[in-house]
C-alpha cells in the first residue's frame, strides 16, 4: 500500500462532500453508550477498542488529571489512559505478550471505556468530551481509503468514501452546520490515521519480547504499555 497516495487523497477530500453524505443519511447522538461500551460476541465477551494516537494519549492524561471543581491536578498516568492494541499479541502464562501497533482508550473491568460514565436515567457521557479522541468525535462515520480505520459500516455516498458503522443515531435530521463540522474532524482523523500510519512504518524496529511482555510501536517509536520508550 502507497501510504503517501492514499495520504495526498486523504487532504484532497472535499469537505463540502463528506457534509452531504452526513447530510443525506441524517444522525444525532442519542446517547445510548452503545459505542462506548463492551459486548457479547459470539465467542464471549470484547472490551471497547478505539483507537487512540499518542498526543490524543497526553491530552486526555492531562484532561483527566484535574479535581471534580475543574482544578488542574496531576496528570493521569498513561496506561489509565490508554492500553495496548489487543490484536497481535498472543495469552502467555503470564498474561498478553508479543508486539502490538498503536493504542486503545482503557477500559473498565467490565470492557467499558474507562472515561464512559451513566446518569440516573441511563442516559450515556463522556467524562473528557471536549478532550475525546478523533475516532469518537466522528463516530459513527469514516472515510474508506487504505491504511485508516474503517468501521463495518455501509457506503452512505455514491463513491463510497464515507462509511456509517451500526448506530440507532443514524436517521436523525443534522444541521449543515454540525454535518460540516463533523465531515471536518472525518477528514482531519483520515489524514492524521494515515500519518500515524507512515509514522509506525518509519519508526518501527522488532523488539525482542519475554514472557508477558508487551512493546507498542507507534509513531513515536517502540514503548512499554505505560508509556516509556523501550531503549
Amino acid at each position: 500500500m502507497d501510504l503517501d497516495a492514499e495520504l495526498a487523497r486523504a487532504r484532497d477530500l472535499d469537505v463540502s462532500e463528506l457534509a452531504d453524505a452526513i447530510e443525506s443519511i441524517g444522525f444525532e447522538c442519542t446517547r445510548c453508550g452503545a459505542c462506548c461500551k463492551g459486548y457479547e460476541a459470539d465467542d464471549g465477551p470484547e472490551p471497547h477498542t478505539a483507537t487512540v494516537f499518542p498526543d490524543e494519549v497526553r491530552a486526555l492524561q492531562d484532561a483527566a488529571g484535574g479535581d471534580s471543581d475543574g482544578e488542574s491536578g496531576p496528570p493521569t498516568e498513561w496506561r489509565d489512559v490508554a492500553r495496548p492494541m489487543p490484536y497481535g499479541l498472543v495469552e502467555g502464562d503470564d498474561g498478553p505478550e508479543g508486539e502490538t501497533f498503536e493504542w486503545a482508550l482503557q477500559t473498565t473491568a467490565c470492557g467499558d471505556c474507562r472515561f464512559y460514565e451513566e446518569d440516573g436515567s441511563g442516559q450515556g457521557a463522556c467524562q473528557v468530551h471536549e478532550d475525546r479522541p478523533l475516532i469518537c468525535e466522528t463516530y459513527p462515520f469514516s472515510v474508506a481509503l487504505g491504511g485508516t480505520s474503517q468501521p463495518m459500516g455501509e457506503a452512505v455516498d455514491e463513491e463510497g468514501v464515507v462509511r456509517a458503522h451500526e448506530c440507532e443515531g443514524l436517521g436523525r435530521d443534522i444541521s449543515r452546520e454540525d454535518a460540516e463540522e463533523l465531515a471536518r474532524a472525518l477528514k482531519e482523523r483520515a489524514i492524521r490515521e494515515l500519518r500515524e500510519a507512515r509514522g509506525v512504518t518509519e519508526a518501527y524496529e522488532p523488539v525482542e519480547t519475554g514472557p508477558g511482555e508487551v512493546v507498542v510501536h507507534d509513531s513515536e517509536g517502540a514503548k512499554r504499555p505505560d508509556g516509556t520508550r523501550v531503549q
